[in-house]
């Protein structure tokens, strides 16, 4: 088996910067309800420490993470990132385990920035995205301020996660938009519409929780069978499908464990066949 490396994804370039597609989601390295430290400290920055020996130099983080847990690891595991792109997020408060209320006026998300880029020990974040649009703000009051950012250099990148196809529109008339970020998998594909609007564009599409699969795993499955004629994982299968789908994709697999993080980089090397990608993608519309 050749030497792992998440190189073998592809690249993607956000404006000026070329990113290697399979990149990773810090999600993970918190404590249990994305609350809190991690259950093990060390073994998480061991995680984000073996990145830049695989080839992953695109991490997405959020300011909510933890809160704040997730982008401090990164900054004392990796500063001064010598390469490697961060994305992070903002626009969500946290009151607890699981809990996650927007918040969306100005001088929040201003906070939200200013804040990101002292905990990650940079004059200027890689790219910065809106958790999500707070529905109780005008939108436009959100976008005017990301635009702000953009003009003020606190940013070189703006994006958003979970939107529409509309609000994506909507919010390139006030600013660029380099990213969206809305979940999708093999049997979550609700935004479909999204993401081929983005493909289109040229607009980097990360989906969150990349790695689901679902029923189709199940032994004799045809994620299983796939996955026994390839001597892979499901999850292999499943990340290699996403990445196969469009050439946009920037999926960001998340783990606090270093054999989980190879196994999933593992998944770069996967090349699934047109017939395997169809033979999946058929099976995962008739099993909804």
């Amino acid at each position: 088996m050749s030497e792992l490396n998440a190189s073998a994804s592809g690249q993607f370039t956000l404006l000026d910067r070329s990113v290697t597609r399979l990149g990773f989601g810090s999600m993970q390295l918190t404590g249990k309800g994305v609350w809190g430290e991690p259950k093990n400290r060390e073994e998480a920055l061991q995680v984000l420490k073996r990145l830049p020996d695989l080839g992953v130099n695109f991490i997405d983080t959020a300011d909510s993470y933890g809160p704040y847990v997730a982008e401090e690891l990164i900054a004392q595991a990796l500063y001064p990132y010598d390469g490697i792109f961060i994305a992070t997020k903002g626009g969500l408060t946290r009151t607890g385990p699981n809990d996650w209320p927007p918040v969306g006026r100005p001088e929040y998300l201003r906070q939200c920035v200013l804040m990101s880029l002292r905990r990650l020990k940079v004059e200027q974040l890689d790219l910065w995205q809106l958790h999500r649009i707070d529905p109780k703000v005008p939108e436009d009051e959100q976008f005017g301020v990301i635009a702000d950012f953009l003009k003020e250099g606190l940013i070189a990148r703006a994006g958003l996660s979970q939107v529409s196809v509309e609000q994506i529109e909507a919010a390139r008339k006030v600013f660029p938009v380099t990213t969206v970020q809305n979940r999708y998998n093999l049997v979550d594909r609700a935004d479909e519409a999204v993401l081929d609007y983005c493909t289109h564009e040229g607009i980097g599409f990360i989906p969150w929780y990349p790695l689901a699969s679902g029923d189709l795993a199940q032994s004799g499955g045809p994620v299983d069978m796939i996955a026994n004629a390839h001597g892979a994982s499901p999850g292999q299968v499943a990340l290699a499908w996403v990445l196969k789908r469009s050439p946009n994709m920037l999926p960001i697999p998340g783990t606090s464990q270093v054999a989980h993080l190879e196994e999933n980089i593992a998944a770069a090397q996967l090349e699934l066949s047109d017939d395997e990608f169809e033979q999946l993608d058929k099976a995962a519309a008739s099993a909804k």
